[in-house]
């Protein structure tokens, strides 16, 4: 199979989304940290690298965050090349590979708001560059959290308040405020 790698710039300034035409891992992983990323050959060695300062991998893409005085201009092509030659010779995501289960559990509401999530919020936010999951629900909060280029992205917030909050507001009466937990 001949791989293809084409990048997309994120909401987040610091990450930049490398896409690939296979499917690289089921559900998402994030390596926020060098120290993190033991148990990930791919991810390990794009820590080499001194500019990378983050690594997160879902489905077909990985995203890269860079470290504050490296330029994408300067980077961009070598960090491609370097994912399409860990693709081509199958360099592993995760040693240990867990499924991420889709089972949704809890009471009506719970199950809803995470189906919600799962259908409409995770395609989006995925398409960001990032991933979403479902934490908790109490008295009318509801916690996610927030991984790949929507951590510590500045739109971020704005995403879960207006986009997220108002939704899952909409669709489940139950839900009064959706917060974010922090990694």
């Amino acid at each position: 199979m001949n791989i293809n790698v084409y990048t997309e710039s994120t909401p987040n300034p610091a990450t930049m989304k490398f896409i690939v035409n296979k499917l690289l891992i089921n559900g998402s992983v994030d390596y926020p940290t060098k120290e993190s990323a033991e148990k990930s050959p791919f991810a390990n060695e794009l820590f080499k690298f001194s500019f990378v300062n983050g690594v997160f991998f879902a489905s077909n893409f990985v995203t890269v965050t860079k470290t504050e005085g490296a330029e994408w201009d300067d980077i961009e092509a070598i960090l491609k090349d370097f994912v399409k030659g860990a693709v081509e010779s199958d360099l592993k995501v995760q040693d240990d590979v867990q499924e991420e289960a889709a089972a949704f559990e809890g009471t009506e509401a719970e199950i809803k708001i995470q189906q919600i999530l799962h259908d409409y919020v995770r395609p989006a936010v995925e398409q960001d560059g990032g991933a979403i999951s479902y934490k908790s629900f109490n008295e009318g909060v509801v916690t996610v959290e927030l991984r790949g280029s929507c951590s510590g992205c500045p739109s971020s917030t704005i995403t879960l308040k207006a986009g997220i909050e108002n939704l899952l507001k909409r669709m489940v009466p139950e839900v009064q405020e959706v917060v974010s937990e922090a990694l």
